[in-house]
């Protein structure tokens, strides 16, 4: 079990208040590492942390936009002056704000789309990796979705910047590699999140996305947190560019 140990390792959590990500803040907290969470509003992240810290962990919020540079480039300086070293990004933050045939998608729900799912993981992914490359270790781990790999119906816009995400995966897997810094990808399929809540709590559209899953139903938050734990411990560490799904088999 020392292989999965996260003791001494700094991760930031990008996304981390809600969701996926907190659960996988918790997850990371249980098994010894020093969380630094970032979201939007400083509220979300100060609720994570706090409840992390009363558990006995580690945790910190720190208000960030991950498509606004300005915020980026404030939330890793201060990384740099309080830790000194960042050893995990997990990034998370994801938006959707069309759901629709792809004929009418508009300009703006393209842009906000791209803004934070691609454009806020490259850069959260580039400064860290600065720091990582430095230290010549390091794990990125970008939460994608089964629907960057197949597509559903009125999701168009949403699994196209997801598919980016999956190549982001491997670019930055190529390109680091050498430096012990490793990218890996987890693909969740529907997961009951408030990001999801449409999709969960209405039944016609929740009954058609369970039908294509094997295992003939959604996921919880929870069910990520052994892939993400896997990625950021040393027990992957010959593990680099891997797209990992944790969807039921929807995509098989």
């Amino acid at each position: 079990m020392s292989m999965f140990s996260l003791q001494g390792k700094v991760a930031l959590i990008n996304g981390g208040s809600r969701g996926i990500g907190e659960a996988i803040a918790k997850g990371f907290a249980e098994h010894g590492a020093t969380l630094i969470l970032s979201s939007r509003k400083q509220d979300g992240v100060d609720r994570v942390a706090n409840e992390i810290n009363a558990a006995g962990g580690k945790a910190v919020g720190i208000a960030c936009h991950a498509g606004k540079l300005d915020q980026v480039d404030a939330l890793f300086r201060r990384i740099k002056a309080e830790f000194g070293r960042l050893d995990v990004l997990v990034n998370n933050a994801a938006t959707n704000p069309y759901f629709g045939p792809i004929l009418g998608a508009s300009e703006e729900a393209f842009d906000k789309t791209f803004e934070v799912n691609c454009k806020g993981y490259f850069f959260m992914a580039q400064r860290a990796a600065a720091i990582m490359v430095q230290q010549q270790a390091g794990s990125i781990i970008n939460i994608a979705s089964v629907e960057g790999l197949t597509p559903s119906p009125m999701m168009g816009v949403y699994s196209m910047s997801k598919a980016a995400v999956v190549m982001l995966t491997k670019v930055l897997a190529r390109e680091l590699g050498a430096a012990n810094v490793r990218t890996n990808c987890i693909c969740p399929g529907l997961t009951d999140t408030k990001f999801a809540a449409v999709l969960v709590k209405t039944p016609e559209i929740h009954e058609k996305y369970v039908q294509q899953s094997p295992m003939g139903r959604h996921a919880q938050p929870a069910e990520m947190v052994g892939a993400a734990v896997y990625l950021a411990s040393d027990a992957s560490s010959y593990t680099n560019g891997a797209i990992i799904t944790c969807d039921g088999g929807m995509a098989v």
